[in-house]
């Protein structure tokens, strides 16, 4: 069995598909048991975020995994396989390996050095533990890339800066706007995402109303930072009020539709107004950008103002790719001495039942020893044992994951009858 990964990101399709194949956190627990139920595939974690979606997967054959997955993909979405089939990225084993440590450490995000895919990364992994789709490999494996994600923060300058979506939201509508001051800003959503933009706006000092689906989790975002809060109910009043709107919710239909943008235009008297859509699938209707007064921005505008500001991280990305690098090899070394781990505890189990064997055969002319005596015969023969099987232990072990690693196992099942 051998782990590969499958998916399409920010780079590899439009918004428009990517949105599609987004997966919403509440359908999360019924896409991994249907993924962990395909012929192919024995452990699944899935990754979905606002800029990919990833199918991580210990399969039983390439092929057929990729048959599952991308049959897996058409159904959530509706897409025609002939829309993104040539948009598909899979990487396998040691390649897998290394995309999903790139992914955690940043390296792999629309802004360089981004903080919050690392919390996505460990959230996706729990998920799927709590659904019972994580096993042992998909476990070791994301466990790791958890541990290169922090190293690469913590050994290197890749999080300075604007480094998540939340953050250059806000920057963006500044550099627009202005100071944000006393500005009336409105959240709607407190994901993730929203709490991000939330507290961003805080330490700049606007003055926040959030809207979310759930009164609690708005309650207490709102608690922390100081801000009003208003049910969905009453958002086109809060949206006649404010400055600016973020919006970065999951929900499956828009949240302002063209006409309703037009009525609320006409409601604020033609007065200004920036929105800002974080959401996937898109909360504002794209063709709203038309509306005169109003300023739509989006996640592809966001990435492209990110960009600007990227030329120091990207001295610190060669530093964060070394790091992968050597994690990588470092993985693979510690997931091959696991695989020949079995091997070698069924050799020296052998060897040491052989060894009691015989010591029972020989107890009775062993009496008249001393216990002093009795136990050098237990430490000579246990000495002898240890030193037959060193070298074979430490060839297996060396060889692990290779050919000459392969044939010495199967010589050694076979000589030894494990």
């Amino acid at each position: 069995m051998s782990v590969i990964v499958v998916g399409l990101n920010h780079r590899s399709v439009s918004l428009d598909v990517l949105e599609r194949m987004t997966i919403d956190e509440s359908d999360l627990a019924k896409a991994l048991y249907d993924l962990a139920n395909r012929t192919n595939i024995s452990e699944v974690v899935l990754l979905s975020t606002c800029m990919r979606t990833e199918i991580y997967a210990v399969m039983e054959r390439f092929h057929g995994a990729m048959g599952d997955i991308r049959d897996f993909l058409v159904e959530i979405s509706g897409v025609d396989p002939n829309d993104f089939n040539d948009h598909l990225y899979s990487y396998y084993e040691q390649a897998a390996v290394s995309h999903l440590f790139n992914v955690t450490a940043g390296l792999d995000s629309a802004i360089l050095g981004e903080g919050e895919i690392l919390g996505q990364v460990r959230s996706a992994w729990e998920k799927a533990r709590e659904e019972g789709t994580s096993g042992p490999v998909l476990s070791s494996l994301f466990r790791h890339s958890i541990e290169v994600g922090k190293r690469a923060r913590s050994e290197t300058a890749i999080s300075r800066g604007i480094t998540s979506i939340s953050q250059a939201a806000v920057a963006i509508a500044e550099e627009f706007l202005g100071s944000q001051n006393n500005m009336n800003a409105l959240v709607v959503g407190a994901g993730d995402m929203g709490k991000g933009i939330t507290l961003s706006l805080a330490a700049n000092g606007a003055n926040i109303t959030l809207a979310n689906r759930g009164a609690e989790k708005a309650a207490a975002l709102a608690a922390a930072v100081g801000a009003n809060t208003v049910p969905l109910s009453q958002l086109a009043e809060a949206s006649v009020e404010a400055d600016i709107i973020f919006t970065s919710t999951r929900a499956d239909s828009l949240i302002f539709t063209y006409d309703d943008l037009v009525n609320l235009m006409q409601r604020r008297n033609q007065a200004p107004l920036m929105i800002v859509d974080v959401a996937v699938p898109r909360d504002v209707d794209p063709s709203a950008s038309s509306i005169e007064g109003l300023k739509l921005l989006d996640l592809d505008s966001i990435r492209a103002f990110a960009e600007a500001g990227m030329a120091e991280r990207r001295k610190e990305a060669e530093k964060v790719a070394h790091i992968v690098d050597e994690e990588v090899l470092r993985y693979i070394e510690l997931t091959q001495a696991r695989q020949v781990a079995p091997l070698i505890h069924d050799l020296r189990e052998k060897a040491d039942q052989i060894r009691e064997k015989e010591l029972e055969r020989y107890r009775g002319r062993l009496q008249s020893l001393s216990d002093r005596d009795r136990d050098t015969v237990e430490a000579l023969t246990k000495g002898i044992i240890n030193k037959l099987l060193h070298n074979p232990t430490i060839e297996l072990k060396s060889a692990a994951g290779s050919p000459k690693g392969e044939r010495l196992a199967d010589v050694v099942r076979v000589l030894f009858d494990l």
